[in-house]
């Protein structure tokens, strides 16, 4: 019994490794207070426009505006627990999709001199069928 613990334990930890070096692509970015990061997500003839904020860092908890193809959510993010990150599939689930494309976004380190949040940004793309690209502030 011992033994068949050790090795679920040993699989589980190589399948971490494994799905963490998953990632088409990573980029790190850094944000003030309500300037907002617009993404074009691109995939099977659609274009949609993924964007975030952040408006309140308070206790070391940072507070995300966030919308994705018409759908609006709040996250508020934490660098140290549970709450780094939050995660945005890209399409619907479906018969062709088992492991649906997704962006994790994940909350790096806040500045407090520059008021600045910094952010890691994934593309989990296992058939890569998106293309991404990030807009410029106006």
């Amino acid at each position: 019994m011992k033994n068949i613990l050790q090795i679920l334990i040993a699989l589980f930890c190589i399948n971490s490794v494994i799905n963490a070096n998953n990632f088409a692509y990573m980029k790190e970015i850094s944000l003030k207070k309500d300037e907002q990061k617009k993404i074009l997500v691109k995939y099977d003839h659609k274009e949609k426009l993924f964007k975030f904020r952040w408006t309140l860092f308070i206790n070391d908890g940072l507070v995300i505006l966030r919308a994705y193809d018409k759908i609006v959510a709040q996250n508020i993010l934490y660098l140290n627990g549970k709450n780094q990150s939050f995660r945005l599939e890209l399409s619907t689930r479906g018969a062709n999709y088992y492991e649906v494309p997704y962006i994790l976004v994940k909350f790096k380190k806040f500045n407090s001199t520059k008021n600045e949040a910094v952010f890691n940004i994934f593309l989990y793309d296992k058939e890569n069928e998106i293309k991404w690209k990030f807009l410029k502030n106006k």
